[in-house]
């Protein structure tokens, strides 16, 4: 079953992850565990605010660090392999969006894609292209003062409700 996310009008977020040798496996494309790694990569830059950032991407909202007041955890994952992905030097799209928005979590959705040389926009629609991969994170804000989950604020769900989409319906669940 495809996707309900293909809605074309839907803002996604387009993050470029590197490729590292070492993300391989003897197949010699990505290894499963290591595409949780370059998802991951793409989440902390889409979301974290990095101080030292000339130009931050519009979601990065989130302090990071032993000194924020707040942490975020993952409380589950799934992820879908489409077909392998082979190592190349372009940086790989990471298509990004918020599937839902909970009182203290968060739906992540993605979709892994050919970056192509010469960069792309950080936002836009889908690709439309073939993905290699989807996956869903959940992700719980805590308060980092008692380890309890905390309310997403109203100022957090405005910027996260901006990349708001439909979630997926993965084709390979019971």
């Amino acid at each position: 079953m495809a996707p309900a996310c293909d809605d074309a009008g839907m803002t996604r977020l387009h993050v470029p992850v590197s490729l590292r040798w070492s993300d391989l496996d003897a197949y010699q494309h990505v290894n499963n565990v290591a595409m949780f790694r370059l998802l991951e990569d793409a989440r902390i830059t889409a979301f974290w605010r990095h101080p030292e950032a000339e130009d931050p991407w519009p979601t990065a909202i989130l302090d990071t660090g032993p000194h924020a007041t707040s942490h975020t955890l993952v409380a589950g994952q799934q992820i879908e392999y489409l077909r392998p992905l082979e190592f190349t030097r372009d940086p790989v799209r990471v298509e990004m969006w918020i599937g839902s928005i909970g009182g203290a979590s968060l739906e992540v959705c993605y979709e892994v894609h050919d970056g192509g040389p010469g960069g792309f926009a950080r936002t836009g629609p889908a690709s439309g292209t073939a993905p290699y991969t989807r996956a869903v994170t959940t992700i719980v804000v805590i308060d980092a003062a008692t380890g309890s989950p905390r309310r997403i604020s109203p100022e957090e769900r405005a910027v996260f409700a901006e990349f708001a989409g439909d979630p997926f319906e993965f084709r390979r669940r019971r």
